[in-house]
């Protein structure tokens, strides 16, 4: 929850502002400001006070202890021009927090945070639990010393500028391994176990056991992903519990499912209580991974509860991002934000030349130049499969005439897949003419180095005889001039030669240009890769030099 606090009128407008957005994660605190704040910081995980940072600090000061329990805190000036994250940048979120009031109130966010003033991700959030040095070994970092990356496993970790050898380390197990003096431990959540027991089971001996089983393993609780078991399980009490305490998800499978998974130590007992020769085995193992800990029994007597611990592969990451038609302000926050979290970036030399000032220090980077489409699929696919955070990029949205299709065509379901969509080059240009996709539309790609002119032309007369508007991608290049002409004159055949027609260049770039024309003035010659070429319906229409396709409403056409 996030506690509001004012003190003027201006203060309780912005704060009112804020909770209307967030109604379910705010909670206004009114009355005495010293009363409010020290209500809030005892109840809530973050306060964003509208108050001078220097009142703020003087009323939270003799109310901190440790900054990973501390609130986060942000402070919003009184005219809602900057949002400070004071106390609690990391650990309590205040940074991020600037950043969304910011967004919500129009106000600079303003973060002093020396890892994030120089753009390396923080490794107390970075997503796993962080233990160890991480002060001496972020100042390392920031400094640029070596700073050595000992990974188990890989994890699909934002990028680092880590080195083969350092005097520092930064050191990724789900081992229970005391950190050393200049050592950072980050536990990845790799661990599942399986859970069985009997009806009536306490929590205490479920708990039990499974820390034991832990403990005896050298594994570190802290990286325990799930409890896993059979759904006729899923509600009793002391697994639901025992979950509970342990801050993990508690999932469960069918019987049928979990009787399929080859197991080591299968049983006739749980066969006839829930109808799988395994739970806690079979639980554990149903998704992959290496068996560590045989199923084993709880030590009460008698036993009722087994549980049985595997260690899961990491999974590797790969964001297929759309960068939109090029101007950075169209470029979305979700893709910043991908691009941001990557370790490794794949894409064509031009387009990572767009966003080279996004990445993290250390992020390692695959280009590539025109034509190598396929190739750069296979790479990202490649580098996600060993565990990598991979940002595959493409212009406009990643699924349309760009790297979406063939990087899934290689991927296959033991990789993580985020689809991030981005601004098209046909929306971009339709908002530079008006409104020509104002009803039914089609994209069709001119260039025929993958697909038959027989089928495209095809695709053409379809959408001709539709009465479809048409956006065309690639129209013209010095070896292929005679596409578009063709295209065009299939659509005369079916649209009087008025059609509004507009023709953009490089969309939302600096040199951007937009004109409409007609079906039967536009000059193929001046038409190029850059550009995009929209033909309208029978029902588009140039209105104030505008192009406008009507929406099509029946009471627009209904007699007045």
């Amino acid at each position: 929850m996030i506690g509001l606090i004012s003190a003027t009128a201006a203060g309780a407008a912005a704060r009112d502002r804020l909770a209307a957005a967030r109604p379910d994660r705010t909670r206004v605190y009114e009355g005495p400001v010293g009363d409010a704040v020290r209500a809030a910081f005892a109840e809530c995980e973050q306060l964003v006070c509208f108050l001078a940072t220097g009142a703020v600090v003087r009323l939270i000061a003799p109310l901190l202890g440790d900054k990973s329990a501390d609130p986060g805190v942000v402070c919003v000036d009184e005219g809602g021009r900057f949002a400070v994250s004071l106390v609690g940048g990391h650990g309590g979120g205040a940074n991020e927090l600037a950043r969304e009031v910011g967004e919500l109130l129009g106000a600079e966010p303003v973060i002093t945070t020396a890892t994030d003033s120089v753009g390396l991700a923080g490794l107390d959030t970075l997503g796993l639990p962080a233990e160890g040095a991480v002060a001496a070994v972020s100042r390392a970092l920031l400094d640029g010393e070596p700073v050595a990356l000992d990974a188990e496993s890989h994890w699909p970790l934002p990028a680092l500028p880590v080195a083969a050898r350092g005097a520092y380390t930064i050191r990724v197990t789900d081992r229970a391994v005391e950190p050393g003096e200049r050592e950072v431990v980050l536990r990845p959540p790799s661990l599942v176990v399986g859970v069985g027991a009997s009806k009536g089971a306490p929590v205490e001996e479920v708990l039990e056991l499974v820390e034991g089983a832990l403990r005896d393993a050298g594994l570190s609780p802290a990286s325990l992903a799930e409890l896993a078991t059979v759904d006729a399980k899923a509600d009793e009490p002391g697994i639901v519990r025992a979950a509970e305490r342990l801050g993990v998800p508690l999932v469960t499978y069918p019987a049928e499912q979990l009787a399929a998974v080859d197991v080591p130590n299968p049983s006739e007992a749980p066969l006839a209580a829930v109808g799988t020769p395994s739970v806690a085995e079979a639980a554990a193992l149903v998704r992959g991974g290496e068996l560590l800990v045989p199923k084993r029994k709880s030590a009460a007597s008698p036993a009722m509860a087994t549980c049985a611990v595997v260690r899961r592969p990491a999974r590797g990451r790969l964001a297929v991002v759309g960068l939109g038609p090029g101007a950075r302000d169209l470029l979305t926050p979700r893709a910043e934000a991908e691009l941001r979290r990557a370790s490794v970036l794949v894409g064509l030399d031009q387009y990572v030349d767009q966003i080279r000032d996004l990445l993290r220090p250390g992020t390692r980077i695959l280009e590539s130049g025109l034509g190598a489409e396929e190739e750069r699929a296979r790479t990202a696919v490649a580098e996600a499969r060993e565990g990598q955070a991979v940002a595959l990029i493409g212009s406009g949205d990643a699924g349309v005439y760009a790297m979406a299709s063939p990087a899934l065509a290689e991927a296959s379901d033991d990789i993580d897949v985020v689809g991030v969509p981005g601004v098209t080059a046909a929306l971009a240009a339709g908002a530079l003419l008006g409104a020509p996709l104002g009803h039914d539309h089609v994209s069709i790609s001119l260039s025929d180095l993958h697909t038959p002119w027989e089928v495209i032309e095809r695709r053409v007369r379809a959408a001709a005889e539709a009465d479809l508007v048409v956006t065309f991608y690639n129209p013209r290049s010095r070896g292929r001039d005679w596409q578009l002409p063709k295209a065009l004159a299939i659509l005369a055949g079916h649209r009087e030669p008025a059609t509004p027609v507009g023709v953009v260049r490089n969309a939302s770039r600096p040199d951007e240009s937009a004109r409409v024309t007609t079906l039967a003035e536009l000059d193929p010659a001046t038409v190029d890769m850059m550009t995009v070429v929209t033909v309208g319906n029978t029902a588009t229409r140039e209105i104030a030099g505008r192009m406008v396709t009507p929406r099509g409403y029946r009471w627009q056409e209904e007699p007045k």
